[in-house]
């Protein structure tokens, strides 16, 4: 099953923006409360954390 694009840019900004507003925590809490909250794995979680990063560093 395949999914929207804007539906991925949405999750996307949505875990970034979480990250932005928590960086207080611990990257490790930070990431078991979005993988509760969206339902995704750790490692999607990550990947979108790093993808995220690797644009911001581009732009």
């Amino acid at each position: 099953m395949r999914r929207s694009r804007t539906l991925l840019d949405k999750r996307r900004e949505y875990v970034i923006n979480y990250l932005n507003r928590n960086q207080a925590k611990q990257m490790k809490v930070v990431v078991s409360e979005l993988s509760d909250t969206l339902f995704l794995t750790e490692r999607t979680i990550y990947t979108i954390i790093n993808e995220g990063l690797a644009t911001e560093a581009r732009a």
